[in-house]
């Protein structure tokens, strides 16, 4: 299968790069931390959310030189409280010091999406057959991780990218002169057709092309139900634009069957874990 990811090694260790400069050298622990000295760490849980990112931390302090040991104590998806224990790291303590940023970073990160996607998910539980999809406003070249966090937050994966669905946006309508000709042309693709619209007009004739898919983009709740008893089956309904916990809940009751959230990834707060030295030893 054809697939847009990219490698997790090289990710990291362009991240490490970032942190290490082109002299590869951590100055302040270099000049403070014993090179002898062995440590252990660990990283403890500082606000309630969901874990994410466990391959990625472990894969920096692998690559860390000298490398160090992590031990995952929990799994991507585990529900943390304040205190608990999330990881355990052994090695050399200034490579432990000098990987905690970069391990963090991916840490944080990805379990705050985890975090803010069990929240949607939590509150679309009443409405089993609604999916709750994610969209590509994520962060460059960290997109294959941030979806891994949304599936760890009991969220689903929207389109990769732009190679793998159709998905007719208002301006491919607008650059092919309307819904019906959009529709039209994506025929050559050989694809399921997905196909933006914001009027129940656009939805008819969406319909009547033929659409698989139609998303909704920022239509009320009200415009939504209309919708579904327009659409009466004949396509599965995608609601999107500006989804709040509130927005989905609404939409999932209007009936439709999918509601991403580009939330999910492009406001997600990063997720208060930390790293504490607990013991050293030569």
């Amino acid at each position: 299968m054809v697939s847009s990811k990219p490698d997790l090694t090289q990710l990291v260790a362009v991240a490490l790069e970032e942190d290490l400069g082109e002299p590869g050298t951590d100055v302040t622990t270099r000049a403070v931390v014993d090179p002898n000295l062995i440590g252990e760490a660990i990283v403890i849980a500082r606000k309630p959310g969901v874990l994410a990112g466990i391959r990625a931390a472990a894969k920096v302090f692998e690559l860390v030189r000298p490398p160090c040991h992590y031990e995952a104590l929990l799994a991507d998806g585990s529900r943390v409280e304040p205190g608990d224990q999330v990881a355990r790291v052994t090695g050399p303590l200034a490579s432990i010091l000098t990987a905690e940023r970069t391990a963090l970073n991916f840490l944080q990160r990805l379990s705050g999406i985890a975090t803010i996607t069990r929240g949607y998910a939590d509150a679309l539980a009443a409405y089993p057959s609604v999916t709750l999809l994610d969209t590509r406003k994520t962060t460059p070249g960290l997109r294959f991780l941030e979806r891994a966090a949304v599936r760890a937050g009991g969220g689903h994966n929207h389109r990769d990218g732009l190679w793998d669905a159709i998905l007719i946006k208002d301006n491919h309508v607008a650059a092919a002169g309307g819904v019906t000709e959009a529709i039209t042309r994506a025929r050559s693709a050989r694809m399921p057709v997905e196909v933006e619209v914001d009027t129940l007009e656009q939805l008819r004739e969406a319909l009547a092309a033929g659409a698989e898919m139609v998303l909704l983009d920022n239509m009320s709740p009200e415009l939504m139900r209309h919708a579904v008893e327009t659409t009466a089956g004949r396509a599965r309904l995608e609601a999107s634009g500006g989804m709040t916990l509130e927005g989905a809940v609404a939409a999932a009751k209007a009936g439709v069957d999918r509601i991403s959230v580009g939330a999910l990834t492009h406001s997600a707060p990063a997720l208060d874990l930390s790293l504490e030295v607990t013991k050293t030893w030569r």
